[in-house]
């Protein structure tokens, strides 16, 4: 107002007050003169004195939002928990021994400094080791150098930026009146918060090498347990606590936990892209998948269980907390080397902190990552057992190293070391179903399926609403042949949508199981599967797969590739014929029956030749010259997916609708011996017969069917060959099936 008025007054047209003095102020030579040396000088007064007057009204009114201004100062690249506990020391203005907002306002001239600042001597300040110095010096002396005039200059711009320029503000911590404090951990505690309440996050209980499974017979219907493994490790395990350690070594610690992703498109140097079949017919409505909403009071006590974040300080911890965030702060910049040896520092000052010794064996975990080290990841499962060891550990923090502990045991095949953690977890705390539920997992992971079972009743003797337990003790049920139980479970634990029940396997067993209930409810269920991103198709149901391959129930030799294996096959079929009949005499047991509980009914059996890219030499020994035959045709022996073997199949026998595991391979069956009529094959929505001498291909990831009505038996010739479209870098290292 006071810069507009002086404008009108000075300039345009004049006013009466310059007309008067115009009249009898001018000079004698009669020239204007503009205002007198007084009045400017009035004016400069008013403007002064409404400078002063804003600034104290800034102050008393609290015009500035300082709470605001440390909010943005925050986000300065330094933490500023570290910075409270000492660095801005140096700036304690008023001599209360923090910075504050009383500091912030001496720092921007708009309060007097009461008290002299005094800067932190060297006694003062927290420890360090030599060790630690060696990483942290370095950074301390550019950073104090500068940390006085950045410091200002984010209050100023936080000073003179909109209030709602930051959103992200309020999420950041909370400022108090008197002090402020913002915990460096805080972004690693809300990492951890769901492994702690959640049995479901990756790095937690996604547990599983496919090769921890039992070698699958023809056309393998899932039935033995086995949890897919951490994105990008493809892995083989053994369900045995062996002392072997794996040549590869990856980690992700990206969270998926057991809602696997059923791809293993991550073992290829380039991850192939997934062919999505068109949908069909769409049932999403038709089912109910997630929470209802008539939700019980117990599920939303839970929910709040899960939104605490845990604590992972003890009384001591919490003093030395400025040197656990600074270590932190290394680690979480993916500096893992200086973590580790920071942490190594704080362990050696301080053997009795929890926390330090857990933040120690993360960094050996992150490191054995880094160098696909599995020595040094055996190094970090002994240090996070050593945590549980000392004295007051928060309980929190014993859950989460457990957990990590088991997890990486079993990422190492060691099983049945895992399965010792997961006991002592349940035992340390018996009331929390989720590590009864993990336990479960460990057991089904070596075989044990009725000690699981045993842990899931008592689950749901608990918590009879539990997903998760619901639908692995229907899988169980199924595995049993208990197919009308298995139904009620997997579908009431698959429709609970808890953590760990959105998993393909459970899909593809619910379906199966209602399929041979003659339900046709089980299309809309794998329909679900499929959208979910569980299956490539209604009909791919397969569940170990990459990505992008061509995907079609039948195929043609030229279509694959493989075109004189095919014309070998079918020019010798008659000396591959002769060999396999003179090893049917029963007497020597060569043909074993199908023991994966695909058939409803009849006799089917099969001599195997190659399993996993695996010879049988014994075997070869009775079929020396279809052995030699083969040997010319690595796409066929060398498939680590699949096998070559005799079948032969009884009248009365019919298989039920099934798929293979895997979308790697495509499967070649030669006639051998083919009753007139009576024997046929569904793959898909097309049936077709076999002929002696001739060679059928399909791709047995898709729903198959077999029936056997004919009046004498059926022999047949099957050989398994790689995908044509994967690589060879793929086909030499995806894990064998």
């Amino acid at each position: 107002m006071a810069s507009r008025k002086s404008s009108r007054a000075t300039g345009g047209s004049p006013s009466p007050g310059s007309k008067r003095e115009t009249k009898h102020g001018g000079s004698k030579n009669g020239k204007k003169e503009g205002l007198s040396g007084s009045s400017f000088f009035t004016w400069f007064m008013v403007i002064a004195l409404l400078g002063v007057w804003t600034s104290v009204a800034v102050v008393w009114f609290e015009l500035v939002d300082y709470e605001e201004v440390l909010a943005k100062a925050k986000d300065f690249r330094y933490n500023l928990s570290e910075v409270l506990q000492g660095k801005l020391g140096i700036y304690d203005a008023d001599g209360d021994g923090d910075f504050d907002v009383e500091d912030a306002k001496v720092l921007l001239g708009l309060k007097e400094r009461s008290v002299p600042a005094q800067p932190t001597s060297s006694e003062s300040e927290e420890t360090v080791q030599p060790a630690e110095k060696s990483y942290v010096e370095s950074e301390h002396k550019t950073a104090d150098i500068e940390l006085e005039d950045e410091i200002q200059s984010v209050l100023h711009e936080a000073l003179h930026s909109h209030p709602d320029a930051d959103p992200a503000v309020e999420d950041v911590g909370v400022v108090e009146s008197e002090s402020y404090e913002v915990p460096a951990l805080d972004d690693y505690v809300a990492d951890l918060e769901e492994r702690v309440s959640d049995p479901d996050t990756a790095g937690d209980t996604e547990i599983m090498s496919e090769d921890a499974m039992e070698h699958y017979a023809e056309d393998r219907v899932h039935e033995d347990y086995s949890e897919d493994q951490e994105t990008k490790h493809e892995k083989q395990t053994e369900t045995q606590d062996t002392e072997e350690i794996n040549e590869e070594f990856d980690i992700s610690k990206d969270l998926s936990g057991i809602e696997s992703k059923q791809t293993e498109d991550d073992v290829a140097i380039e991850p192939e892209e997934s062919e999505k079949p068109v949908k069909a017919e769409d049932y999403s409505d038709d089912v109910q998948v997630g929470k209802s909403e008539k939700e019980t009071e117990q599920d939303k006590t839970e929910k709040a269980k899960k939104k605490k974040k845990p604590k992972l300080l003890n009384k001591f911890d919490k003093t030395i907390k400025a040197e656990l965030d600074a270590a932190e702060k290394l680690r979480k910049k993916g500096k893992v080397e200086e973590a580790l040896r920071a942490f190594e520092a704080l362990v050696n000052q301080y053997p009795q902190s929890p926390r330090a010794r857990y933040g120690k064996a993360q960094s050996e975990d992150d490191l054995a990552e880094k160098m696909r080290s599995n020595e040094m990841l055996q190094q970090a499962i002994n240090t996070y057992d050593e945590v549980v060891s000392l004295p007051n550990v928060p309980s929190d923090l014993i859950k989460l190293s457990l957990k990590r502990e088991a997890d990486r045991q079993q990422f190492l095949g060691r099983m049945r070391g895992s399965l010792v953690t997961l006991q002592k977890l349940v035992q340390l705390f018996p009331s929390e179903t989720s590590f009864k539920n993990d336990l479960g997992v460990g057991y089904l992971l070596i075989g044990d399926n009725s000690n699981a079972k045993k842990v899931y009743e008592e689950v749901l003797s608990l918590a009879p609403n539990d997903g998760f337990a619901k639908v692995h003790y229907g899988f169980i049920l199924k595995a049993e042949n208990k197919i009308a139980e298995s139904i009620p479970y997997l579908q009431e634990g698959l429709e609970s949508g808890d953590p760990g029940t959105d998993d393909g396997r459970f899909y593809f067993h619910l379906g199966d199981a209602l399929q041979r209930m003659g339900n046709k409810e089980a299309y809309k269920w794998y329909e679900l599967g499929y959208q979910r991103g569980h299956f490539a198709s209604v009909w791919q149901r397969s569940l170990y797969n990459v990505k992008g391959l061509k995907a079609q129930p039948w195929w043609t030799a030229r279509e694959t590739g493989y075109t004189e294996l095919v014309k070998s096959l079918e020019k010798n079929w008659k000396l591959i014929r002769d060999e396999g009949l003179a090893v049917m005499d029963k007497k020597r047991n060569l043909f074993l029956p199908e023991d994966e509980n695909l058939r409803e009914k009849g006799d089917w059996s099969q001599f195997t030749l190659w399993q996993q890219g695996r010879k049988n030499e014994n075997a070869c020994k009775s079929v020396p010259k279809t052995c030699a035959l083969l040997e010319r045709f690595p796409e066929a022996t060398g498939c680590r997916r699949g096998q070559i073997k005799y079948s032969i199949m009884h009248p009365g026998t019919h298989v039920w609708p099934h798929t293979g595991p895997t979308n790697c391979r495509l499967r070649m069956h030669l006639g051998l011996v083919i009753p007139k009529e009576g024997c046929r094959i569904r793959c898909a929505q097309e049936n077709r017969g076999w002929e002696e001498g001739k060679v059928l291909i399909f791709d047995d990831s898709f729903e198959h069917e077999v029936w056997q009505d004919a009046e004498s038996y059926r022999l047949i010739f099957i050989v398994d060959v790689w995908h044509p479209e994967l690589t060879a870098q793929q086909r030499r290292t995806l894990p064998a099936i």
